[in-house]
């Protein structure tokens, strides 16, 4: 099967650093997992992380990609939800081989089924953000989806232009809640608005004065889908007494969680593998969020996340996707749909 890899961890501008392989199809499905035959994927940070230059061979070529929708080629004995034909899209395990591959084994607990209403590019925009943005707002952050119970309250999204923020943006107006969001550049503030964003907070001019000016000094959740470090003294000044902080993205020194104490603050880390990484009992959960989402989507209740695909997924194609993503300038999510012939 056609495959796009790498053995060595690379700077993206080398041509080695995902390249074009033929690697053996996976065996038949066992237990709870699905063979899908992939039509289309999308990069997301961790692509680029995962992929980021370090002093380690493989021995083998290893797969990345963590988004993908397809069709259902075989299933495992366990599978009760999907058939072969079904038409499906999911973010994957990252313990296991990714999504950059014409076949891939996945289990069939943290797979959705693909909204029939968009293209397999379309579809694969969305389960690892949207994953990752549901967890964060219902599951850590305690919010309902649909606002039920008289929910209401302020957010502040930081990375509102990125593909977790632009799902997040439009789930959290769902659950009932003013949203902050943060953007710079001309055309990524246009986009967070188009999203349903109350209000742009430009993250490059002082942060505590715009919130203040849109009635906002305080609010009563953030979710940090940019950079814990330098928004830590931030997120502590400016959330109200009992409030909620979640975010995605893994500090690089030491945070000084005192600074929540007086106002008894929650933080909550959300890692979208971890139900896939440690088996655990309800990593049903991510199914049955994709097939929610799913629902809204087709309902027109959700926007799509895509604004650039490339065609075919090969590695010239991949790459430049990478390096879109690493130039900080990307809006919503990046798509590959294809294989070549």
């Amino acid at each position: 099967m056609k495959a796009v890899a790498l053995t060595h961890y690379l700077p993206i501008d080398n041509p080695r650093s995902l390249f074009d392989t033929e690697l053996p199809e996976p065996p038949a499905p066992t237990g709870h997992d699905l063979l899908v035959q992939v039509k289309a994927i999308a990069v997301n940070p961790v692509d680029t992380k995962v992929r980021a230059p370090k002093d380690k061979v493989e021995n083998a070529p290893k797969v990345l990609g963590w988004d993908a929708a397809g069709v259902v080629q075989a299933v495992g004995p366990d599978v009760t939800a999907f058939a072969p034909g079904d038409e499906v899209f999911y973010a994957g395990d990252i313990t296991r081989p990714g999504t950059n591959a014409e076949l891939q084994l996945v289990d069939a607990r943290i797979v959705g089924r693909k909204p029939r209403n968009l293209s397999f590019a379309q579809a694969a925009a969305f389960p690892l953000v949207t994953i990752t943005a549901w967890e964060a707002f219902f599951h850590h952050l305690a919010l309902q989806p649909d606002g039920s119970g008289g929910q209401s309250g302020s957010i502040l999204i930081i990375g509102g232009a990125g593909g977790v923020g632009s799902i997040g943006i439009q789930l959290a107006k769902r659950a009932g809640l003013t949203v902050l969001a943060t953007a710079s550049r001309e055309e990524t503030q246009s986009w967070v608005r188009e999203l349903g964003a109350d209000h742009v907070i430009h993250h490059h001019e002082p942060i505590e004065p715009q919130l203040k000016a849109a009635g906002h000094e305080q609010v009563d959740y953030i979710a940090n889908f940019h950079d814990t470090d330098r928004y830590w003294q931030l997120m502590a000044d400016v959330i109200r007494p009992l409030g909620k902080i979640v975010s995605i993205v893994e500090n690089s020194a030491p945070v000084e969680i005192g600074l929540l104490k007086a106002k008894s603050v929650s933080f909550h880390w959300e890692f979208m593998f971890t139900r896939a990484m440690f088996r655990t009992p309800d990593m049903g959960e991510q199914g049955k969020l994709l097939d929610a989402a799913a629902d809204l989507i087709e309902k027109g209740q959700l926007k799509r996340l895509d604004r650039q695909t490339y065609q075919p997924i090969n590695a010239e194609n991949l790459r430049a996707a990478h390096a879109l993503l690493e130039s900080g300038r990307s809006i919503g999510k990046i798509t590959l749909e294809g294989w070549p012939a």
